[in-house]
Formats: structure tokens, sequence, C-alpha cells
């Protein structure tokens, strides 16, 4: 299974969510991968902490090596690092990966994470991937590689607006490069429920027939304390509420 979180809008909560649901699946016995595809590194600095710059290769290495003809390219597994979680990995990011995207661009090389992650598929049984937040080269490149696609939504009208534009886009790049590609689900973070707006955000999209997921992933700081104590939160507060809504939406998208 490979799974994009994409959202254009930045601050929607992309890296928690592919951190926290690849965590729960790694807690329960399936050897999961994360790929940070994201020059802003969320997921990588949230799973490898203080070692977040020290890892000697990383996803910027892997397109790089794209460019040049090799006899014999380099194992995708080369470039994936344990984290500190049983059965997690993670293919990190790097500040510097939007220096190589016009010449990804101008050498054709979108379906190349793609064919290294079915690759990588022999050793996984699930892989997070984790996108920046813009339409560009790599969230083309990581639409192209996933089957399913879940998209974080927090409850405002700017984020709804670019919400069509997202689903357009998607839309288009099954058209055109995956077939395979499936909108699996939105998400609904830092959801308010006392609050009017949400709630009347919500009612309106599921009133669309846009396919909102049930679970809603509430505002905490317990988020905040994740990130700093670089645990997910199924290792950090394993009993907390947030941690509880987490494990909904997994089970969620993962009915027995």
């Amino acid at each position: 299974m490979r799974r994009v979180v994409f959202n254009q809008k930045g601050g929607v909560g992309k890296s928690s969510i592919a951190v926290n649901l690849a965590a729960i699946s790694a807690a329960r016995g399936k050897r999961t991968l994360v790929v940070d595809l994201d020059p802003q590194c969320n997921s990588t600095h949230y799973l490898l902490g203080d070692e977040a710059n020290s890892p000697d290769t990383d996803i910027r290495d892997f397109f790089e090596s794209t460019l040049s003809f090799q006899l014999k390219p380099a194992d995708p597994q080369s470039y994936v690092h344990q984290t500190p979680f049983d059965n997690l990995w993670l293919i990190p990011s790097h500040p510097d990966l939007g220096d190589l995207q016009s010449k990804l661009e101008s050498k054709h090389k979108i379906y190349k994470l793609r064919e290294a992650l079915e690759t990588l598929l022999e050793s996984y049984d699930a892989i997070y991937i984790d996108t920046p937040p813009a339409f560009n080269f790599f969230t083309l490149s990581a639409l192209c590689a996933a089957e399913r696609c879940l998209i974080p939504f927090d409850c405002d009208d700017f984020a709804r607006q670019a919400l069509y534009s997202l689903l357009n886009n998607v839309q288009e790049t099954r058209a055109d490069h995956n077939e395979a590609l499936t909108v699996e689900g939105i998400v609904v973070n830092q959801y308010q429920p006392r609050a009017s707006l949400p709630q009347k955000i919500v009612e309106e999209l599921l009133a669309e027939s846009l396919p909102v997921l049930k679970t809603r992933i509430p505002a905490s700081v317990k988020m905040k304390e994740s990130h700093t104590a670089a645990r997910p939160l199924i290792q950090l507060a394993p009993k907390h509420r947030l941690t509880t809504e987490f494990v909904n939406l997994y089970e969620e998208l993962h009915p027995e």
C-alpha cells in the first residue's frame, strides 16, 4: 500500500498525519516506510530528532542519481534509514531538494519515484509519502507513485477554496499519469467541535458529497509536544485523546 498525504496549502498537518498513521502501522507490526518529499523536512525532524541533519543519504541524493546514466543504479534501499521506532523506516528529505526541480522536470523524471517505491514494496507493507505544500514536480511524483491520496483539511474558507483546486489536480493526475490513484478521503484536522464555523463547513462539504472521513482530529497542544520530543503520539502518549483519534482514523482507513 502506497499512500500520499497531500494538500497544496501549508499548515494543515500533512507531516503530523503521515508520521502518526505510519507510527500506528509500525506499532501494529507492519514494516512501514515514510518518504519525506518536503524541503522543510518536517517528517524527517519528527522521526529523527537531533539526528535529522546527519543521514548520509536522502531523497535529494535519490533524485540527483536519476539525472545521470548509471549502468547499475543504486538500490533504492540505500536511501532508507531506520528510525528509533520498531518497524518504522524513513527516506529523509533535504533542505536543498527544490534546487533539483527544474533539472528533473526538463529530463522527464516524473516516474522515477514510482519505480523506486515499486521495488521497495517487496520490503515494506506500507509506504506513506509526505509532500510539500505546493503542486510541483515532487508532489506530482508522489501522486504518480501512490495508490491512495489522503487530504488533510483545516476548517476555514481559504482551505475550502483550495480544496476544489486540489481535487481537480488529483483527478487530472489520475487521468494523465496514474489510473490506480484514488482519493481515500478528506481528514478534518485541528477540529474544534464547539465552534460553529468548523461544523458549518464540514456539513457543507458532506452536502456536496465530498469524501469527508468520519474521524475528526482535534486541536491539541499534545501534537506540539510530540513534535518537540520527536516521538509520534502512539509512542509518546498512547492513551491521550488525540492519539485515540489517530487510531480511530487508522482503523477507518483499514477496516477489518
